[in-house]
């Protein structure tokens, strides 16, 4: 099919199944392009829970489509490829968690959102990239089990006084292919750039960077800031959603490795086979959905703006 008529197709089904389109902003441009609204994982999940759509097709992957079936148990989540995973979240076990908060009695559990509905079903508070500072220092424990980004677990250390038990988990496109010598490369073609990061990435990363931020943090400093050029240091699709917003500044990625290929999985295509045959609804058991969502809502209620 060509794109226009994908895009009708899309339109018409939209309108039949009553449906609204999420999509990351790491998903490729024409599923941006196409989504109603874009975003961060949990932004698109609060924007669930905000329309009176019957029907919500989440263009990302797995965890983000838990975390908005989670959070909208009324409504239908699609997701238009099932076998859009994330590899940090896979780095967390629920047997390896329970072995983990044996050890550590007492600690309080804090998962970040990119972890599995089962995960979250075991942990006392979520967070986002965006406020896990501000989670961690809303506890009454002194000690937190941080899981699964390692990377952003230590950033989260450098920022409180609390201790912070690591989880060995990471992103791979942030903590292997956005290196600090890409950044200085990048750099000196582009001198008066200035450089933002995503806090998965390695700490040697972090220290090159201006700004340190989730990528909705990411777009209000690019907003509010006079500089005309950014090296954005997390996944490339990032860059198409800069771009759109502020049209007459420019922005760079580190390195052409900076992909994820899941994010990169789905097609207005899948899209169309969603809305279709109402295929590949997230089903979480209750048990899970009820606990996870606890943890959940202990963030949203932490007060924090995300």
């Amino acid at each position: 099919m060509k794109s226009n008529r994908v895009l009708q197709k899309i339109k018409d089904l939209k309108k039949k199944r009553k449906a609204l389109i999420l999509a990351h902003v790491y998903q490729r441009r024409e599923v941006q392009d196409m989504a109603d609204f874009t975003g961060d994982s949990l932004a698109l999940s609060k924007m669930a829970v905000d329309t009176d759509a019957k029907v919500i097709v989440f263009c990302g992957v797995r965890f983000m489509a838990e975390t908005a079936a989670i959070l909208n148990p009324d409504k239908v989540v699609l997701m238009p490829r099932e076998d859009a995973g994330c590899p940090l979240a896979d780095m967390a076990r629920v047997e390896d968690l329970l072995i983990k908060k044996k050890k550590y009695s007492g600690v309080a559990v804090v998962s970040y959102v990119n972890s599995s509905a089962s995960i979250k079903a075991v942990s006392d508070i979520c967070c986002t990239s965006s406020n896990a500072v501000e989670v961690v220092n809303s506890l009454k424990e002194n000690k937190v089990l941080f899981l699964p980004d390692k990377n952003l677990g230590r950033f989260v250390a450098s920022k409180t006084k609390k201790e912070v038990i690591l989880w060995n988990g990471f992103c791979y496109v942030h903590h292997h292919n956005i290196k600090p010598e890409d950044i200085k490369r990048i750099k000196i073609k582009h001198p008066q750039a200035e450089i933002m990061v995503h806090p998965e990435c390695q700490p040697q990363v972090i220290d090159l960077a201006d700004f340190v931020g989730s990528t909705g943090q990411m777009s209000e400093y690019v907003a509010k800031n006079k500089s005309r050029e950014f090296i954005v240091g997390t996944e490339r699709g990032m860059l198409h959603a800069l771009q759109k917003e502020n049209p007459d500044k420019r922005f760079y990625s580190p390195s052409p490795l900076a992909v994820c290929q899941d994010m990169k999985l789905t097609k207005l295509e899948n899209v169309v086979s969603a809305l279709e045959n109402m295929q590949f609804q997230i089903r979480i058991l209750e048990e899970i959905a009820i606990k996870a969502k606890k943890a959940l809502n202990a963030m949203l209620k932490s007060g924090k703006k995300n």
